[in-house]
C-alpha cells in the first residue's frame, strides 16, 4: 500500500464512494478510499433504498434532486416509480400543501392528488381515513449496494484507489492539522482525511480529537413474501401512521419510526462502542418493538395482516441530534466529516458527494449547507448524555408535524441567562436555541395584547403557536420601551498584534475604526457570498469584540479561525459568550429609563460604544438596535446579570417598560427591514443582492471583493400581502406574471404596520404586483420600499 496520498477517505459505504467519485470528477487523482471490510458492509447494505427529494431545507432538496439526476446515469437499479405522501388529518394536509408550495420553487412536479387517485396509483392501500395526498413522479428507489459499487467503479475509473479490508487504527494530527492515518496495513501520510464512517464516524472522529455527535439507532423494516401482481408501485409514506412502503419484486418493504426507539451501543454516560467485528451484520430481530409499526401497516395495507414475512431487517443507522447530516471541515484542519445520514443517506448520497468534493477542493462548499455543517453543534454535544437525549427525541418524533415555533424538550434547560429565574417567575414562555433557554414571549402579556387581540391571529399554519402577547410586546417597544434578554448572543474576542489587519481582510466593511466604534459588517467567501453577518466593536488598538447570532457562534468562530490560519495572522480568537450577559433596552422612552440609572452622559452616537455604570453594575453599552428604535445593548459580566436586569426593570416600570421576547423582536425587525443570516442572508447571497451595499467599504482589499457585482440581477425585496392574516414563514413560492421566480426567505406579521410582510430575492427589474402561495392559496402582494415603519 502506498505510504502517501493527498486525500484519504475512511468508509466504503455509499457516502465514501460518492465523495471519492466526485473528487475524481474535479480532477483529484491522488485519492485513497479505505474500508475496514467490504464495500457496503456498514449501513449501506441494509438500507431500504427509498429516494425522496423534497425536504424542508432548500439546500438538501437541491442535493437530493442532483442525486436523482446522477442515479439516472448509473447501472444501479434505479426505478423512477414516483412517491406518494398521505394525509390522514386536516393538519397533515395543510403540511402537504405547504410542501407543494416549496416544491414549486425548486421545479419539482409535486402535485396534490385525490384519495381516489392515490388508490389508483397504489391499489394495495385502504383509503379509510385518508383526507388527501401528494404525488411526486420523479421520486423513486434504488438498490443501495449496487449504487455504492457503481460509484466506487466510477471513482476507480477516475483514478482513485479503493482498499478494502483495511482498518484505520488512528489519525495523525500535527499542530492542529491532519497529517496522516494509521491502518493495520501500514501508515499513509496525507493532507486531507474525509470521515465517511457512518455508524463508526464518532469513533473515527475521536482518533483526531473531534466530537462527531451521532448515535447508532436500531432501525427496522420487513420484506414480505410475494403476494400481489402489481408492477411499478410508487413508494408510499403515511406519516400519521408512522409507516412507509416500497415495492420489492411482487412483495413490499415496510418500515417506520416507532415511538419507543432503541439507541445501539451508546448510552447517557458512554460514547458509542460499535463492536470491532460488526461488519456486514444485522442486529437481532426485535418484534415486540416493531409491533406498533406492524399494526399500523395493516391499517393502511390490509394485506399486511396475512402476508408472509420473508425477513425482518434490524440494522443500525447513524442519527444526528437534529436529523440533519454532519458535513464539512472540523476544528482540526483538513479533517472533514460526511456522516450522520439519518436513514436518508441513499437519497442524499449523490448530492453529499458533490458538495463535499467541492468543499475539499475549493476550500468552501458551493451551496449554503449551514444546516448540515458539523460546526453547528455547540460544546454541549460533547456530552453523550445530551447527544442521546436529543437524538432519541428526534427519532421518536421523526414524522411529527412541526408547526412554526415548535420547540424541542429533550435536555432542557441547559444554558440559562443570569435572569432566567426572573423570566420564569414572570410567566416567560421559553424557546431553545443552541442549548440556550430564551424568552419567546411572556404569557403574562397576553391580556394586554391590544384592541385587536385574537383578531390578529394569522390564518392556519402560522397561527397554531401564536400568542397575542407578541403584539403587546411589539407595540410597547414602539410606543414606550421594551427590555429583552439577549445573553445568548454569541460573543467572540479577537485580540493580538494582527487583530485589526485580520478583521480588515475578513470583513467587507471597515472595522478598524476609532476605539469605541461599532461596525455592522459581513464576512464573505471567495464567491462574494455572505458567510457571516455580525457587528464588530473596537475596544482597543489590538482588541475587538464580535457579536453574532446565538446559533452562529461556532460557525463564525470557526470561520475567523480558519482565515487567521490561512493568513498566518498573530491573533487570539476566543469564544467568550458565557462571560457576558446582554440586555437590550429599546424604545422612545429607553433614554428616560437608562438616564435615571447612570451618572454618565448618554450622548454617544449611533453605532458607537461606551463604558458606563448602570445602577451598581459596570456595563459596556453599545448604541445599536435590531428593532429600529432608539436604545442600547448593555453588556455586563455574567455575575452582575441579574442585578442589572432587575435595576432596569424597576427603573422602567414608571415609563411603561415591558419585558419582551424573541417573537416580538422578529416582528419588529421585519418592519424595519433588518436581515437575518441563515434566512435572508447566506453563502449564496451577496451584500449587493441583499441590499447591504452600504456595508461594503470603498477602499481596501478584503476576502470576496473581486467576486462582487454592484449591479446584480436580483435583489432582496420587501413584500406586503393583501390579506394581513395570510402569513408567509419561509420557502413559499413567489409568482410574477404567472411564473414562479423566487421563494420567501422570511416573513411574519408587522403589528405596527398591520401588514403581512415577506422578503424574497426578485429580479432587479420588475413590476410591483406579485403573488405568494400561502397554504395552497395564491395571495396578491406588492413590492414596497422599506422600511415599513419610519
Amino acid at each position: 500500500m502506498s505510504d502517501s496520498a493527498r486525500i484519504v477517505i475512511i468508509g466504503g459505504g455509499v457516502g465514501g464512494a460518492s465523495v471519492a467519485y466526485h473528487l475524481t470528477r474535479l480532477g483529484e487523482r491522488d485519492v485513497v478510499l479505505l474500508e475496514r471490510d467490504e464495500l457496503t458492509s456498514g449501513s449501506t447494505f441494509h438500507s431500504a433504498g427509498l429516494v425522496g427529494q423534497l425536504r424542508a431545507d432548500p439546500t438538501l432538496t437541491r442535493m437530493n434532486q442532483y442525486s436523482v439526476e446522477l442515479y439516472r446515469t448509473l447501472d444501479a437499479g434505479w426505478t423512477e416509480c414516483g412517491g406518494i405522501k398521505l394525509a390522514a388529518t386536516p393538519e397533515r394536509m395543510a403540511e402537504i400543501r405547504r410542501q407543494i408550495g416549496w416544491a414549486r420553487t425548486f421545479g419539482l412536479p409535486l402535485e396534490e392528488i385525490s384519495v381516489a387517485e392515490a388508490v389508483e396509483l397504489f391499489p394495495l392501500m385502504d383509503p379509510e381515513g385518508v383526507v388527501g395526498a401528494a404525488y411526486l413522479p420523479t421520486d423513486g428507489q434504488i438498490d443501495p449496494s449496487q449504487l455504492c459499487y457503481a460509484l466506487a467503479t466510477r471513482a476507480r475509473e477516475g483514478g482513485a484507489t479503493v482498499r478494502t479490508r483495511t482498518r484505520v487504527l488512528g489519525v495523525k494530527v500535527v499542530n492542529g492539522r491532519v497529517a496522516g492515518v494509521s491502518t493495520d496495513q501500514g501508515d499513509i501520510d496525507c493532507e486531507i482525511v474525509v470521515n465517511c464512517g457512518g455508524m463508526f464516524a464518532a469513533e473515527i472522529g475521536r482518533m483526531a480529537g473531534v466530537r462527531v455527535p451521532i448515535v447508532p439507532m436500531s432501525h427496522q423494516y420487513v420484506v414480505t413474501d410475494a403476494f400481489h401482481d402489481h408492477t411499478g408501485l410508487p413508494t408510499l409514506r403515511d406519516p400519521d401512521l408512522l409507516v412507509y412502503y416500497r415495492q420489492e419484486v411482487q412483495g413490499l418493504v415496510m418500515g417506520g419510526y416507532e415511538r419507543t426507539c432503541a439507541p445501539w451501543t451508546a448510552g447517557p454516560n458512554s460514547y458509542d462502542a460499535v463492536p470491532p467485528d460488526f461488519n456486514g451484520r444485522l442486529l437481532a430481530e426485535d418484534w415486540p418493538r416493531f409491533e406498533e409499526i406492524s399494526g399500523n401497516s395493516r391499517i393502511r395495507v390490509p394485506a399486511m395482516a396475512d402476508v408472509g414475512i420473508r425477513k425482518l431487517i434490524n440494522g443500525p443507522e447513524a442519527f444526528t441530534p437534529d436529523n440533519e447530516f454532519c458535513l464539512g471541515e472540523t476544528e482540526v484542519g483538513g479533517f472533514f466529516v460526511a456522516a450522520g445520514f439519518c436513514a436518508h443517506g441513499i437519497a442524499g448520497a449523490g448530492g453529499i458527494g458533490k458538495v463535499m468534493a467541492e468543499w475539499i477542493v475549493e476550500g468552501e462548499p458551493g451551496m449554503d449547507v449551514w444546516h448540515m455543517d458539523i460546526r453547528r453543534f455547540g460544546r454541549q454535544y460533547r456530552s453523550p448524555s445530551y447527544t442521546i437525549k436529543r437524538a432519541v427525541e428526534n427519532y421518536e418524533t421523526y414524522y411529527d408535524i412541526r408547526y412554526p415555533g415548535h420547540e424541542r424538550s429533550a435536555g432542557r434547560p441547559l444554558r440559562v441567562s443570569p435572569a432566567y429565574g426572573w423570566h420564569a417567575a414572570h410567566g416567560a414562555v421559553f424557546g431553545e436555541k443552541s442549548g440556550w433557554e430564551r424568552v419567546n414571549y411572556y404569557a403574562a402579556n397576553e391580556a394586554s395584547g391590544g384592541p385587536a387581540g385574537e383578531d390578529e391571529r394569522p390564518h392556519g399554519w402560522a397561527g397554531r403557536l401564536w400568542s397575542p402577547a407578541i403584539g403587546a410586546e411589539h407595540r410597547a417597544t414602539r410606543t414606550a420601551a421594551g427590555l429583552f434578554d439577549e445573553s445568548s448572543f454569541a460573543k467572540i474576542e479577537v485580540t493580538g498584534p494582527d487583530a485589526a489587519e485580520l478583521l480588515e481582510w475578513v470583513c467587507a466593511n471597515r472595522v478598524a475604526r476609532q476605539d469605541g466604534a461599532v461596525t455592522y459588517t459581513q464576512a464573505l467567501n471567495r464567491r462574494g457570498g455572505i458567510e457571516c453577518d455580525f457587528t464588530v466593536t473596537r475596544r482597543g488598538e489590538r482588541e475587538f469584540l464580535v457579536i453574532t447570532g446565538t446559533a452562529f457562534g461556532s460557525h463564525d468562530l470557526g470561520w475567523l479561525r480558519k482565515q487567521a490560519a490561512l493568513t498566518g495572522a498573530n491573533a487570539r480568537i476566543a469564544d467568550v459568550t458565557g462571560q457576558y450577559a446582554c440586555f437590550a433596552l429599546w424604545g422612545p422612552r429607553a433614554r428616560d429609563v437608562l438616564a435615571g440609572l447612570t451618572p454618565d452622559a448618554l450622548d454617544f452616537p449611533f453605532m458607537s460604544s461606551r463604558e458606563l455604570t448602570v445602577g451598581d453594575v459596570p456595563v459596556l453599552a453599545l448604541r445599536v438596535t435590531f428593532v429600529g428604535e432608539h436604545g442600547w445593548e448593555l453588556y455586563c459580566s455574567s455575575e452582575y446579570g441579574l442585578g442589572l436586569w432587575q435595576a432596569l426593570w424597576r427603573a422602567g416600570e414608571p415609563y411603561g417598560l415591558v419585558a419582551g421576547g424573541y417573537r416580538a423582536i422578529d416582528s419588529l425587525r421585519l418592519e424595519k427591514g433588518y436581515r437575518v443570516w441563515g434566512a435572508d442572508l447566506g453563502p449564496e447571497t451577496t451584500p449587493y443582492e441583499a441590499g447591504l451595499g452600504f456595508c461594503v467599504k470603498k477602499e481596501g482589499d478584503f476576502l470576496g471583493r473581486d467576486a462582487l457585482d454592484p449591479d446584480p440581477e436580483r435583489r432582496l425585496r420587501c413584500l406586503t400581502l393583501s390579506d394581513p392574516r395570510a402569513v408567509a414563514l419561509g420557502n413559499e413560492p413567489v409568482r410574477l406574471d404567472g411564473r414562479v421566480v423566487a421563494r420567501v426567505t422570511s416573513g411574519g406579521y408587522g403589528y405596527t404596520a398591520r401588514e403581512s410582510i415577506a422578503y424574497a430575492y426578485l429580479p432587479a427589474e420588475l413590476g410591483t404586483p406579485v403573488e405568494v402561495e400561502v397554504e395552497g392559496r395564491w395571495v396578491p402582494g406588492a413590492v414596497v420600499k422599506g422600511p415599513l415603519v419610519p
